[in-house]
């Protein structure tokens, strides 16, 4: 018995890495889960079962229950043919975990068609795909007469909402994944359907070309993707039902709640003079809080 005792979960991208934990803590507390990889390689090309496999043996080894899925969720059919397989093995579905994600880094003047719509494709579009199936599904239930207690957990990113050099295609699909997580909440709330959102920061294959790699042994300690499931696994439960539509910062080292765009020094009726704006847009700016750094800090 555990929290997710029952409960039937998707997470994509679980085939290594920070989706491999979520779907072990999440068998570990009880829940039956759909581990979708297509076990490609960072930048998303090629394509193996063996991921999702490899992990579905270790949810059986543990005692629960898997299935391993291979469609690519960057796709409408593949994300449909996701979520029905859960309803179909499962008989039905409780939790999406939206953790899919690829890297094409590249600085603007150099970033090339084909990396900016592969990086949108599978996070952004990867995110819209299986969360919009599970509403459909979720809300013909409750159409039916029937309760519904789901939820939906994006992976957002402090790429995305605080910003990182070289990644503007990255970021700014994660920093839409942040935005579509607070809008889907407002929708979704009525059908008892909550959104979050986490921004991990862990040491992945993704990760570790960044510098990570390199970081000494309690860093490491501090960065594995082991401490991004806990946070997880809680919003998968029912026990996070009054929680919805924020965002967590988390890594070993913290968990915060980041706390998105919000009003701030603010210049009322102003002048219709662009070359009287200037001296009001440069008060306004000397006056706002500074953007944050990648640790979610002012930056100074």
């Amino acid at each position: 018995m555990g929290i997710c005792d029952g409960r039937v979960c998707i997470i994509t991208g679980a085939g290594r890495g920070i989706g491999r934990e979520h779907a072990l803590m999440l068998a570990e507390q009880g829940a039956k889960v759909v581990v979708n990889d297509v076990g490609g390689e960072i930048d998303g090309s090629g394509n193996s079962t063996g991921p999702a496999h490899d992990v579905v043996a270790e949810v059986v080894a543990l005692g629960g229950e898997a299935v391993a899925n291979g469609d690519d969720i960057s796709t409408w059919d593949g994300s449909e043919r996701l979520v029905q397989q859960a309803i179909d093995h499962f008989g039905t579905l409780d939790v999406v975990i939206n953790n899919a994600g690829i890297l094409r880094d590249r600085m603007l003047a150099n970033m090339t068609e084909a990396e900016w719509d592969a990086v949108i494709a599978v996070h952004l579009k990867g995110t819209f795909g299986p969360s919009r199936h599970a509403a459909a599904y979720w809300r013909e239930k409750v159409k039916a007469g029937e309760t519904v207690d789901g939820r939906i957990i994006n992976t957002s990113s402090p790429s995305g909402i605080y910003g990182n050099v070289g990644q503007t295609n990255y970021g700014a699909a994660k920093a839409g994944i942040a935005a579509f997580t607070v809008i889907a909440a407002k929708e979704l709330a009525r059908y008892g359907v909550t959104v979050n959102a986490i921004a991990p920061a862990a040491l992945t294959r993704m990760t570790e070309n960044l510098g990570m790699g390199e970081a000494d042994d309690l860093t490491k300690a501090a960065m594995s993707p082991r401490w991004i499931a806990p946070i997880v696994t809680w919003l998968a439960s029912s026990e996070s039902a009054e929680v919805t539509g924020r965002v967590f910062d988390v890594t070993g080292r913290a968990l915060s709640v980041a706390e998105g765009w919000h009003r701030g020094p603010t210049q009322e009726n102003p002048t219709d003079d662009p070359a009287e704006l200037g001296e009001v847009v440069k008060r306004l700016v000397g006056e706002a809080r500074p953007n944050a750094n990648m640790l979610g800090f002012d930056e100074s």
